[in-house]
């Protein structure tokens, strides 16, 4: 090598530094930008379906923003915005824009609603009455619950199982009675100021709230009572 090649090489391995140096620190603010946008996209969306959900977890999982895209300065603070009947899907677009100089970018999120309720804690058996042992609380998806889920595993206690169930399965209305068919139990009404109670029999299923329809059992009248505890309905007079 001689004395020019010599002082060359390390000229031009300096120059390939300085340059690689130069598009690093330009690289990362642009990085920086689009992380940003991601951020603040999400602050967005967390906002926005937690307050139609506000019982519900929002988990959200923005895609990262293409890097080839470059993100313009926005004077004032970038606008989001996401069509509303969208906000209750899973998959959402994310209109991102800058009013200042008519720029845009759109970028797509993930949302994972969960809810906590109560589930079976092993497999229960038809006609298996509930205790706090064959239940648990537990995160679960929205979309898996197809009927009136539970929040507390208090108000669950006696009711019973009318189907097989297993492990880990949301407790919802369809699948127990806390009055089921059969059952005797106690008719409650207001009378002129007075409660009066009698025995009855259930001619149907029902779970707290339901109307259902008892037979008295001195009587053997029909009568439409709402179901207030897994002993009792209330005929309202």
């Amino acid at each position: 090598m001689n004395m020019k090649t010599s002082f060359f090489v390390p000229a031009l391995i300096g120059a390939l530094l300085v340059s690689l140096t130069s598009f690093t620190a330009f690289a990362q603010p642009e990085k920086n930008k689009h992380k940003d946008l991601q951020n603040g996209a999400k602050a967005y969306l967390l906002e926005a379906i937690g307050d139609r959900h506000n019982q519900d977890n929002i988990v959200i999982e923005v895609a990262d923003i293409d890097d080839r895209i470059a993100i313009p300065s926005c004077p004032t603070d970038f606008q989001y915005h996401a069509d509303s009947e969208a906000l209750a899907q899973s998959y959402i677009s994310v209109r991102v824009s800058c009013k200042q100089n008519d720029w845009y970018v759109f970028t797509n999120a993930r949302v994972l609603r969960t809810r906590t309720i109560a589930v079976t804690a092993g497999m229960i058996s038809p006609g298996t009455v509930l205790t706090s042992e064959n239940l648990r609380l537990a995160d679960i998806e929205i979309n898996r619950l197809r009927h009136t889920a539970y929040n507390d595993i208090k108000p669950l206690i006696g009711a019973r199982m009318k189907h097989r169930v297993r492990q880990g399965q949301p407790i919802q209305a369809n699948m127990l009675c806390f009055v089921c068919e059969g059952d005797r139990i106690t008719i409650s009404a207001q009378l002129s100021g007075m409660q009066v109670k009698t025995a009855g029999i259930a001619q149907q299923d029902g779970v707290i709230g339901d109307n259902i329809e008892v037979l008295n059992a001195s009587s053997r009248k029909s009568v439409i009572a709402e179901v207030a505890s897994v002993q009792e309905v209330v005929v309202r007079l």
